[in-house]
């Protein structure tokens, strides 16, 4: 790993930090945050489509490897959803005077971590797909803080959870980097298709159903695909 590989796989972290300080100083309303959401939504489906399961392809890791490793993300993430419906059960009242779904923070946490581990894995498969989906995920990182705020997440807690969230994504990218490099095409290949059920359950359970709970207009079917679009286009450029 050298200075140059570190200071990309920073950019999503100070990008986070971005968006959180940018939540303090304006706070979206219901229907903002929803479109906010679906924008966010696209890019994570758009990293999936575009980067992450080509990646995985090209690993040309055994396919039992693959589907275990896939099984395997989806029954933890399922596992994850159980334990938060228990967490926010017992958390009500203390969620209320927040304004943050247990579920969906701590959703996010796993969410960005495993983006790290993503672009950390994207550097340890050469080429240019690190540097990609650290810029690709960094606009998904800057519209989280924004989706993540409320009438009552505000200021200081907003740009602290968003600080919280650039250090996890680049404490992971390096994690990630460190484990995976010179890892066999069957190691790599399976972190990938594990982190892509992650991703899967963060933009079907959490950003569109939290995004769901208001009443939803027309446009937001654009927003969603202007997301993914946006993503697609760094990948065609970065080419």
């Amino acid at each position: 790993m050298n200075i140059h590989e570190i200071l990309i796989m920073a950019i999503p972290a100070l990008v986070a930090l971005g968006g959180g300080i940018l939540a303090a100083v304006w706070s979206p309303n219901h229907q903002m945050r929803s479109l906010i959401q679906h924008f966010a939504a696209g890019v994570v489906l758009a990293a999936l489509a575009v980067e992450l399961l080509p990646e995985i392809g090209r690993e040309h890791a055994p396919g039992l490897v693959l589907v275990a490793s896939f099984a395997l993300g989806s029954l933890f993430m399922y596992g994850l959803k159980l334990w938060t419906m228990r967490l926010e059960k017992k958390a009500n009242v203390k969620e209320a005077a927040v304004g943050l779904s247990t579920g969906l923070l701590l959703a996010t946490f796993i969410d960005v971590a495993t983006d790290g581990f993503i672009i950390g894995a994207g550097f340890a498969a050469g080429g240019e797909t690190g540097t990609i989906l650290a810029l690709g995920l960094s606009v998904e990182l800057l519209f989280l803080g924004l989706a993540l705020a409320s009438e009552t997440t505000t200021g200081w807690r907003i740009i602290a959870i968003s600080g919280a969230l650039g250090s996890t994504v680049l404490i992971f990218s390096l994690i990630g980097n460190a484990l995976l490099t010179g890892a066999s095409h069957a190691v790599i290949g399976g972190a990938l298709a594990f982190s892509a059920a992650a991703l899967l359950y963060l933009v079907t359970e959490e950003l569109l159903m939290e995004a769901h709970t208001v009443e939803e207009k027309p446009i937001s079917t654009l927003v969603l695909f202007g997301g993914f679009l946006s993503f697609w286009c760094i990948q065609l450029l970065g080419q």
